[in-house]
């Protein structure tokens, strides 16, 4: 019977990279990693179940993408802010003809996102394979100034480093990958997917996101390859869009301790403990950000549902344009009396040719509605109000 190579020689990269073993020894996690694997599947699926108004909800989804991209490319060296990356997705600004090729980048990580998102909700095959990622690299980098040596979708012939780590040798890098996804499938048919398949999925993106930054396949653009294998992953594994990018973000925001644990998962001989421990207390931390954020655009729903209930007996010019004050003012939550009556064009348009008699009456009304409460020269929103709309339950410090 003749055998093949990998049952009777040893590959340059297995002497040279002996951590990559395509193994994940979990003996070696922290209780407190399980834990928060644990807060981390709860939280998402709080994300998941929020309802929310449509206009809300498109908000939210531009909002997320435009901190996981500005975060995966930023990484990687582009200079543009998250603003102006926010303003290219939502507007297509153009860019100086300079920094045309930064706008060309988000472009790029854009509409490989919005391509795997339709990809995996029309449950089309999106199984991991080394031809998926690599047309993840080149949708990454294609139209982007790239070395003479780098192919966009296809694995480097030549060997490459970054900072003081050495890839593995190129010769070897289609097989890691086609090694890489076995291993990621077999994670998939393991037990403990049956009783948290969101952890698992967060536990897979993460070994996956390591394990392509160690074999760089790649001329250019591994990076934001990683990223985008571990958001397939995630949405997948039944992550909302919204919080698939949260790790991006975190890993952008704590780059250099991302670099450090890179390093000391391959210094270790391959533990990659302590990475996990970083990535997915990070996560937990993004989640609890995400979901102060969701409150916020929640508090808004509700106090424009109060606002119109607190008027709905009342008609006329005055109640119309009362209950608009207190729409806007929403929007700052406190302003100083003498600056209302150009609070915003909406509102300066209603005041003019007004007194400020006319505006006093307005906020005493405001007032004996306990929408709003003075405090010295300022009125403030009477956020506390919405607290009547929660749950009854014994206070924490009573």
């Amino acid at each position: 019977m003749t055998r093949t190579r990998s049952e009777t020689e040893t590959r340059t990269y297995e002497r040279t990279h002996p951590w990559l073993s395509f193994k994940l020894d979990l003996s070696k996690v922290n209780y407190r990693v399980w834990m928060d694997l644990g807060a981390v599947q709860s939280k998402i699926e709080h994300v998941a179940t929020t309802l929310l108004p449509p206009g809300i909800a498109a908000s939210l989804r531009t909002l997320y993408i435009a901190k996981g991209v500005h975060s995966t490319t930023a990484i990687e060296g582009n200079s543009l802010t998250e603003d102006e990356v926010h303003e290219r997705i939502a507007n297509k600004t153009e860019l100086p003809p300079s920094k045309e090729y930064l706008g060309t980048e988000i472009d790029n990580i854009v509409a490989a996102c919005n391509g795997i998102y339709e990809e995996v909700l029309r449950r089309e095959d999106t199984a991991l394979s080394a031809e998926r990622i690599k047309t993840f690299n080149k949708r990454a980098i294609q139209g982007l100034p790239v070395a003479e040596h780098v192919v966009p979708g296809e694995v480097r012939e030549c060997s490459v480093g970054v900072g003081h780590y050495k890839a593995p040798p190129w010769q070897d890098c289609r097989y890691l990958l086609d090694r890489l996804c076995a291993f990621l499938y077999n994670m998939d048919m393991s037990e403990p997917s049956k009783d948290m398949p969101i952890g698992l999925a967060v536990l897979k993106a993460i070994v996956a996101h390591l394990y392509i930054a160690w074999i760089h396949p790649f001329g250019d653009g591994n990076g934001r390859t990683a990223r985008l294998v571990e958001f397939q992953i995630l949405l997948s594994g039944g992550v909302p869009d919204i919080a698939a990018h949260l790790l991006s973000n975190f890993y952008n925001q704590t780059r250099e301790k991302y670099y450090r644990e890179l390093s000391a998962a391959s210094q270790s001989g391959g533990d990659i403990s302590g990475f996990l421990s970083y990535a997915i207390q990070g996560l937990r931390d993004q989640l609890d950000e995400q979901i102060k954020k969701i409150r916020e655009f929640q508090w808004t729903v509700v106090w424009r549902d109060l606002v119109y209930w607190k008027f709905r007996s009342q008609t006329g010019d005055a109640a119309h344009r009362r209950r608009t004050l207190a729409l806007e003012l929403a929007q700052t939550c406190s302003a100083e009396i003498a600056d209302l009556r150009k609070l915003t064009p909406e509102i300066a348009v209603l005041y003019a040719g007004r007194t400020n008699k006319t505006l006093i009456r307005d906020v005493h009304e405001l007032e004996r509605l306990e929408l709003i409460r003075r405090e010295g020269k300022h009125v403030v929103v009477n956020g506390e109000i919405l607290t009547q709309f929660l749950p009854s339950r014994r206070s924490s410090h009573s």
